[in-house]
């Protein structure tokens, strides 16, 4: 019996269809002489420390490091995932051989290889390897079945970088979190997700540290066309306010033109991490929720497997083209002026050399009915598909010299002369917007101008958004624009493309950074954890850059698995020797990012410590965009004297505020009342709230005006009707005989109005009551 193992249970189906295994058993298909079954992802994982030592069970800085002679494996404690092996392991036990279905990728050959070793199967394996899941790709990868030897080195790269992770994750995380960490706080550190937090911090702190340096720039309109000064930027404001006073003198004049023909080739095709960065910046999309429409899509048919990091296409893949594009007949509008005649071959495009496992993510010509969101990514992939087989779009480049006097000014555009690939992108609500098209000059032509010589300032770079950060994950931090050199750069990026999304969404689930619209901020706890963290083996996104490229190396034979796990046992040896040796204990704690208790049983005394730190950290009332930080004398927003002037003194009216109601206040809009204030030396009750301006005013408590508290009136005869007297409301005072008729009302705002700023003495309020 031929057994098949996929990875999931929909895959199984799909290939038991295929196959002709119709007949449906607990845990797999049978017919046709194969047994198709599956896992659910990983049915077998890493022993933990307590599994090799039984006192590595506790977190004890004494414990580390903990560097295992061998790793080894076990199944999952799940009852469902034991159930599951041991009908594999069954099926094992008949097969004459097993076919390995996994995913194919470094990811599925792990699973499949652990759930191999695991039930000590010795016999015949084949490797299924394809790169779609329609009928055609899954009959034609059987006919072409591989002896899984020759995925060795796939399985030792995932083999290594699994045991990195647990080396530097296990040891790194309880070496800090005992270190380091606060009351039962866990300071989770990781290989990849550390180096990527760091980027995060370091962005933030960069902006936050920015200091803006001052230029001038000189331009002029002519033509309804602007030109700016041929020289570029001033930073002496002297030198060119004597060119600025100059040009207004004179008229302005063309004095060349230059136009220069090119090409402007088809946008690459979509690798995982192109699809994310795009789904992110146009749609809004998470890294990890493109991922999950993507993978979706896959196991729907429509679409090549997506967890790659190429953005080209193999030679054999070239024949199959014309029958995608005639398949996709929703398209047709735009396939047909392809169909017909020679398809375009390019080496943009096709390039043996540009792919190892999979091709970039292209339709298989399978078409369904998807969801709004699915229906998006997949319209995206298949036009970036459509356009690389029509022709270049046919530009113009022209650059324009003017002057005035003797003072150069430049402009340059762009002129589309024929679209080329453009018509793809334009659809009936939203067409690619073309560059402006300059007017015709003429050299030589002159007329009137309006100069303008205006102060700037340099800006600091940009918080990262997902699409920022898993491009700066791709380069290892390095900022890349070119696709041709970032293509180049891949190996050395942090993660791999099916893990990145799953990296950045870890680090929003621990609370070390947060999203503020489309940013991705670091909160204070990341921002301690990575102040904390000195060696740059945890932290150097570069360092982990030449991990990956070892663990490429690795899967191309050109590395000993045994030479890298040696190098990580070593530097996690050092790395415990190191910290265990610091001095200084950071006592770092999650509470900042808290915006409430997760438990109703905490003592009222551990409330008061999480509401007394969550004032730092909380978001600034007045910008929005800020974080409220603590100085000496008040907290303040962390952009105080950039942008926002915010401020929370410590003392306000001569009495203490804590931190607690400042929360409230920042919560709730209001603080509780308080008594203690003093107002031109009285002593007042009542509550702080927010003055448009977002500055503290206070509101005396309901039913005494401020600076009266001690104001008898019980005394004061009614001026209305004089037999009644002056009795105190909630919200007025009134008459003692409105029962029997007198309307008499005055209320407190209205005293407080009259009194004009003045204290509120028992004989100002008695004047002010009878109309003074």
């Amino acid at each position: 019996m031929k057994v098949c193992i996929a990875e999931k249970p929909s895959v199984a189906r799909e290939i038991a269809t295929v196959l002709g295994a119709n007949t449906k058993r607990d845990g797999y298909y049978e017919g046709n002489g194969y047994a198709v079954t599956y896992t659910f992802g990983h049915l077998c994982t890493l022993k933990e420390p307590n599994d090799y030592k039984p006192h590595w069970k506790s977190w004890d800085l004494n414990n580390l490091p903990m560097l295992p002679e061998k790793f080894e494996t076990k199944v999952t404690k799940d009852s469902g995932i034991q159930k599951q092996f041991k009908i594999v392991k069954g099926l094992f036990d008949k097969a004459d051989v097993v076919i390995n279905c996994g995913d194919a990728g470094q990811e599925g050959e792990l699973i499949q290889r652990w759930v191999l070793d695991q039930a000590k199967y010795k016999g015949e394996v084949q490797r299924l390897w394809i790169s779609s899941l329609t009928t055609e790709a899954i009959k034609e990868g059987f006919n072409n079945l591989q002896p899984s030897s020759k995925y060795d080195n796939l399985y030792y790269a995932g083999f290594s970088r699994a045991i990195g992770d647990w080396l530097l994750g296990m040891n790194a995380t309880r070496l800090y979190t005992v270190k380091h960490g606060g009351y039962k706080q866990v300071l989770s550190v990781g290989r990849v997700q550390t180096p990527t937090l760091a980027m995060v911090v370091n962005r933030f702190k960069e902006i936050e540290n920015f200091k803006p340096q001052p230029y001038w720039e000189l331009q002029t309109l002519y033509r309804e066309t602007l030109f700016s000064y041929e020289e570029g930027r001033f930073t002496n404001v002297e030198e060119g306010q004597v060119l600025a006073d100059k040009v207004k003198e004179h008229d302005f004049e063309i004095v060349s033109i230059s136009k220069k023909n090119g090409n402007e080739y088809a946008p690459k095709l979509f690798d995982l991490t192109g699809l994310q960065v795009y789904c992110n910046t146009k749609f809004g999309f998470s890294a990890d929720e493109t991922l999950k429409i993507v993978q979706k899509l896959y196991e729907q048919k429509v679409v090549t497997y997506p967890r790659v990091d190429t953005t080209f296409l193999p030679n054999d893949v070239y024949p199959k083209v014309e029958g995608i594009l005639r398949n996709i007949t929703k398209y047709s509008d735009l396939t047909a002026p392809l169909l017909g005649k020679k398809i375009k071959k390019s080496k943009k495009v096709f390039d043996d050399s540009k792919v190892t496992d999979h091709h970039a993510i292209i339709p298989t010509g399978v078409q369904i009915n998807l969801q709004y969101n699915q229906q998006q990514v997949y319209d995206i992939i298949t036009r970036r598909f459509i356009a690389v087989f029509y022709d270049d779009c046919k530009v113009a480049n022209t650059t324009v010299i003017g002057k005035a006097d003797t003072v150069n000014f430049k402009t340059t555009g762009k002129e589309i002369l024929s679209k080329g690939w453009r018509v793809v992108f334009e659809t009936g609500d939203s067409k690619t917007k073309e560059p402006g098209l300059l007017p015709s000059f003429t050299k030589g032509e002159k007329g009137p101008h309006e100069p303008s010589f205006l102060e700037k300032e340099t800006k600091p770079p940009k918080q990262f958004t997902e699409a920022s950060l898993l491009r700066a994950m791709e380069t290892a931090g390095k900022q890349v624009d070119d696709d041709e050199l970032r293509d180049l750069m891949k190996e050395n990026g942090i993660g791999r493309p099916s893990t990145r999304a799953n990296i950045i969404e870890t680090l929003f689930r621990r609370k070390y950074i947060k999203r503020n619209k489309k940013q991705v901020l670091p909160t204070i706890t990341g921002i301690q954890l990575i102040d904390i963290i000195q060696n740059d083996m945890l932290k150097s996104a570069e360092l982990t850059g030449l991990w990956e490229k070892q663990l490429k190396d690795i899967e191309k034979g050109d590395y000993s698995a045994g030479a890298f796990i040696k190098n990580m046992k070593q530097m996690v040896d050092r790395l415990v020797y190191d910290v265990r040796s610091e001095t200084v204990k950071a006592n770092i704690s999650y509470t900042n990012n808290k915006t409430g208790t997760s438990s109703s049983k905490k003592s009222s005394k551990s409330k008061t410590k999480s509401a007394k730190k969550a004032v730092v950290g909380h978001a600034c009332p007045k910008c929005k965009s800020g974080q409220l930080v603590k100085g000496k004398s008040a907290y303040g927003c962390n952009l105080y004297g950039k942008s926002c002037d915010f401020v929370l003194p410590f003392s306000f009216a001569e009495k203490k505020i804590s931190s607690n109601q400042y929360l409230r206040l920042l919560t709730k809009g209001s603080t509780v009342n308080l008594k203690g204030f003093k107002i031109d030396g009285h002593a007042v009750e009542g509550l702080l709230r927010f003055d448009e301006a977002f500055k503290l005013k206070l509101e005396p408590k309901k039913g005494t005006a401020k600076g009266a508290t001690k104001t008898t009136s019980d005394d004061i005869a009614c001026p209305k009707c004089k037999k009644g007297t002056i009795i105190r409301g909630k919200t007025a005072y009134g008459c003692s005989a409105y029962k029997t008729g007198c309307d008499f009302r005055f209320t407190y705002d209205a005293i407080r109005e009259k009194a004009n700023g003045q204290t509120l003495t028992r004989d100002l309020v008695y004047t002010i009551l009878n109309g003074g």
